[in-house]
Formats: structure tokens, sequence, C-alpha cells
């Protein structure tokens, strides 16, 4: 198989593809000035011109890969009858309600089922569900390297660690939004910090606590520009929106009750405010530092953000493929694929996150096997390898 690879310098790009490469699939990468997502003569004229290469008689490639849906390259696909096969690993991911997302050369993959259900009740067939994935050889090698370099032992930095972004900057809509009425914001803030105490149930589709008329009521202070591309559902924007402000407090609260606890350090983007008690130590490059810094971590916490639904999150696989120790909040994929309590450890409150802390500070060996498992797991079920075959056979 021919692959033509989109490369917008995705973290996990080289990843990918070195895993098709061993699979004994050909892979050229294209790269493009996407600027939005229109066609631009540009854009066309490049993916055409490897569209044109032919051998023997018949097309080179056979479908155009990407990480993430962009509807412009589908355009061009769509045009010269090229396959597109898509890998999403943003969630929400917007894009996907452009119109272009039900044309015939597109195969669609997410890794969320929640979200699969919603997209194929809009009536979109040819969209598919699947986890994301790990290179599995380069992170057994990154281990294997990293424990000689120790004589065999893991040689622990720090005790908690969270890697992740805090969202408290720009991209914290609801707290731009400065014209609410009174009770409507009150009552919004109830719900939002209700839901900061419940794990793997969402409040705003509960119509027992959001309802219609409080989207309705909420569009009138959001707005949003519509540019007639796209069949958003705006009521689920809005919705993200207030999952977003979950996501912010909780991280924060969280951070903050394990800042008072334990030796607690934030890996995060620049910006993020101060946490008393939680060392901010920037970013952690994906490819090498991020997996060293969860194998050398005790604990790491995934802190699932809230507008996936069901979904496992890349980091959660991320830290097990590195041998890292997993506490992470629940969603019904990370309890449907890991077993809680051998492979990694599932919190259902903010609580019972702390206790469990605490408890496998203290429980080593446990700790260990635990993690142990869990990359073993990850190695077996998630690698790149065992998910490329499905996702890109186009028969």
């Amino acid at each position: 198989m021919r692959i033509l690879y989109y490369d917008w310098d995705e973290f996990n790009g080289e990843d990918c593809r070195d895993a098709m490469r061993r699979m004994g699939y050909h892979v050229d990468t294209v790269r493009l000035n996407v600027h939005g997502f229109d066609v631009t003569p540009e854009i066309e004229n490049t993916l055409k011109e490897f569209f044109d290469k032919k051998e023997g008689g018949k097309r080179y490639y056979d479908l155009l890969f990407s990480f993430d849906y962009f509807p412009n390259i589908s355009e061009v696909c769509n045009k010269y009858n090229m396959p597109y096969v898509s890998w999403v690993f943003d969630c929400p991911h917007y894009t996907l309600d452009s119109h272009t997302v039900n044309y015939i050369v597109n195969k669609i993959y997410v890794f969320d089922k929640v979200l699969c259900k919603y997209m194929r009740d809009k009536g979109v067939k040819n969209i598919n569900y699947s986890p994301l994935g790990v290179n599995d050889i380069r992170l057994r090698k990154l281990c294997k390297d990293m424990d000689e370099e120790t004589g065999g032992q893991i040689i622990y930095q720090h005790d908690v660690c969270f890697l992740g972004n805090m969202y408290d900057n720009e991209y914290n809509f609801y707290d731009q939004v400065q014209t609410l009425p009174y009770a409507l914001k009150e009552y919004i803030d109830i719900v939002i910090e209700a839901q900061e105490m419940i794990f793997g149930h969402d409040m705003f589709t509960d119509e027992k606590a959001i309802r219609d008329t409080h989207i309705d009521e909420l569009s009138k202070y959001i707005k949003f520009e519509n540019s007639g591309k796209y069949e958003l559902d705006y009521g689920r924007v809005i919705r993200d929106i207030l999952r977003k402000k979950v996501t912010v407090n909780e991280r924060r609260n969280i951070l903050t009750e394990m800042g008072k606890h334990f030796d607690t350090v934030l890996y995060t983007m620049p910006g993020a405010k101060k946490i008393d008690g939680v060392s901010n130590l920037g970013i952690a490059g994906y490819f090498d530092k991020m997996p060293k810094v969860f194998r050398r971590s005790k604990i790491n916490l995934n802190i699932t953000l809230r507008s996936i639904l069901s979904g496992i999150p890349l980091r959660v696989l991320d830290i097990l493929a590195a041998g890292g120790f997993l506490i992470t909040t629940y969603t019904e994929e990370i309890a449907e694929y890991f077993i809680d309590g051998e492979e990694l450890v599932i919190a259902y409150t903010p609580e019972d996150m702390i206790q469990k802390v605490a408890y496998y500070l203290e429980h080593d060996e446990e700790r260990k096997q635990i993690a142990l498992k869990g990359q073993e797991k990850v190695f077996e079920k998630f690698a790149y390898t065992n998910l490329l075959s499905r996702i890109c056979d186009i028969g």
C-alpha cells in the first residue's frame, strides 16, 4: 500500500509513519499551507500533482491519510476521487460538522464512542470508532535505555505529576462572557460545581440538570460567527464551553489539593496560573522528555477533558506505554479496556483520587506491578501496528 501522509507537525505523526513503514506501507509526506479550511489553488495544485502520479498505468497512491479531519483536503480528494482516511484525536473537533464529511471518499475514525454515535445519528455513515495508538517499538527501546542508564532501577524524580493543559487562558471561553444574568449564571455555576464532583456522568446532556431552555438562554449571550460552511449544533458548542470550564476548575482544584499533601509537579503550556504547593516545570516535549517524565514519576494523574464523554485520552496510553503508573478519572472506555487496580487505577471522585494517591505512594511494589501490567496491555492492544491495518483498509 502507498500512503500520501499529510504532515502538519502533529506531535504523534512520526510515530504513526514509523509504524506504517514497519508494516510494509510506502509512505510519502505532503506539507500544505493551510490557513482555515478553504480550498486554495495552492492546496489543490499541490495535491493534484501527487494524485496524478502513476506507475504501470495505475494511480501511484492508494489513499491520503491525516490525523484530524480537514474539510479542504476532503474537497480536493472528492474532486479527484482519492480515498481520504482521517483519524481524529481532538475532541471536540468541529470540522466534523462540515457537509464534506459525507463525501464517499472519506473514511473517518474517532476515539470516542459517544461522539461516533452522535455523528452516526446525524446521518454520517462513513464515520467509525477506533481507540488511539502508541509506537510500542520506540517506547520499549526508550524504557530499556532509561533503565540501563540507572542499572536496571527506575530513579524517580517526582511523587505526583500531571502533564497537560490547564486551559486557564484564552481557551476558557466561559469566563470571557461578562453579560450573563445573575440568576442564570448562578444556576450554571452550581451545575459546574456539581459536575466537578462526579466523574463519568455528563450533566450537560442530563435534562435533570441542563435543559434546552438553559442552552437557549445562554445562546443569547454566547455568540458565534456563522460562516455557513458548517452545520454546527451550537447547543453542543455551548455545552462544550461549559465542559471546558469544568475542566479548568477541576484540574486546578485537584492539583491544589495534591499540592497540600504531596510533592506535586505540573508540566504545562506557558501562561498557566500559579498553584500553591505545585511546581510548574513548563513544557515536556512529546517525543523524548514526556515519556521520561511519566516513567520517572511515582504517580501520574489523568484528569480527562470533559468534552471527551467516553473515550480513552491519548495521555492515558502515553503514560502506560512509558511504564508509568496511572491514576485516572473515570470514563466508560477506560473502564471497558483496562482492569481497575491491576493495569491502572480509576478514581471516581476528587476525594477518591486524593485517597488513592496517598495509598499508592506508600505501596511501591503494588504500584510497580500495576504499571508493568498497564504497559503490557497498551503494547498488546494499542500499538499502531495493531490498529492501522483496519484504519487504512479502504477495500
